[in-house]
Formats: C-alpha cells, sequence, structure tokens
C-alpha cells in the first residue's frame, strides 16, 4: 500500500502561532503525515473587499490552492477570526472544485475544552460530533490517528458532500474574545 500524504491548508488563529508552528513541525515535518500550506496575514485586497465572492475566490486561489483538506487548529480565540471563518466557508464551498475535507483539532493549551469556529460547529451535528460533513478530535498523540482523521475528511469529500452546511453569511469583522 502506498503511503498517502494529503496536502491540507492549516487555518488558525495567530496567537496561537507557537503551538501552530509544533504542530506542523512535528506531524508535517517529522513524522511526514501531510504536506502543508498555511497563511501568513491576508493581503489588504482580500481584507478591505466587501464582495463576498471575491473574497472566497482569492482564498482559494492564493492561499487554498491545490489543498485537499482543511484542518482547524484551535485555540481560545479562533472562534472569533473573520480569517478563519473565510477560510473554512472557501474550503466548504461547492462548484467548480471539490470542497475540502474538514476537520477541527483542538490545542493542547485547551485542555480538551474550547469553543470550535460557529461555521465548523454547523458542520459537526449530532450528539457525539461525528455525524456531519466534519469531524473534530483533541490534539493527536499518534501520527497514524491524524493520518486516519486526514484521509477520512478527505474521503468525506465523495462520502459526505451532501451534509455540507455553509449558507451563513461571512464574518464582516473579528468578533469580541
Amino acid at each position: 500500500m502506498t503511503d498517502i500524504r494529503h496536502r491540507v491548508f492549516v487555518s488558525y488563529h495567530h496567537e496561537d502561532q507557537e503551538e501552530v508552528d509544533n504542530f506542523l513541525s512535528t506531524f508535517g515535518n517529522e513524522r511526514n503525515v501531510f504536506t502543508h500550506r498555511a497563511v501568513g496575514t491576508m493581503s489588504d485586497d482580500i481584507i478591505n473587499s466587501d464582495n463576498t465572492e471575491y473574497v472566497m475566490s482569492q482564498i482559494r486561489k492564493k492561499y487554498l490552492k491545490d489543498s485537499t483538506v482543511t484542518i482547524v487548529l484551535i485555540g481560545k480565540c479562533t472562534w472569533a477570526r473573520r480569517y478563519v471563518d473565510w477560510e473554512i466557508k472557501t474550503s466548504l464551498r461547492r462548484g467548480s472544485f471539490t470542497p475540502n475535507g474538514l476537520i477541527g483539532i483542538l490545542l493542547p493549551s485547551m485542555n480538551n475544552t474550547a469553543t470550535p469556529p460557529q461555521r465548523l460547529k454547523e458542520n459537526l451535528l449530532g450528539d457525539d460530533a461525528n455525524e456531519g460533513y466534519a469531524r473534530w478530535y483533541t490534539y493527536p498523540k499518534r501520527k497514524d490517528s491524524l493520518k486516519n482523521w486526514i484521509e477520512d475528511a478527505f474521503q468525506a469529500r465523495s462520502t459526505r458532500p451532501d451534509l455540507i452546511a455553509n449558507s451563513a453569511s461571512m464574518f464582516k469583522y473579528n468578533r469580541s474574545c
């Protein structure tokens, strides 16, 4: 069996940069679970536009590019960030391309408790948060666990796309945390 490394896009709040860097270094570089792309700071042409179609097309074109799975790393205030909302919305967008699979992962500092971004939460559904399009997990301890989560999200693109909930308007501003 071929060892497939999916290309993931990592969405996060920059206050959590140290933990995000550790996640990317551990699972992306050292353990070779995935290849990744993460955004530094989005350019002003996206920030200052009120045209949601333009915003989503630019995020897809410039930042999500050839990724197939989006991982949202969840810290204390991730739920309140407009960029995270935009990245999730664009990841789930259907049309001329296949939506990304979607995973939420709690960062270690959250001690297994955090508020997921609303758009992620709407895609979890069910009592056990594993009945919708997306999944969410505590921070992985093993590379094979994360690899399985990514593969499940990748497969969801063809097995669960009818469960995508993505009709909410995009955040115009960050929320207060």
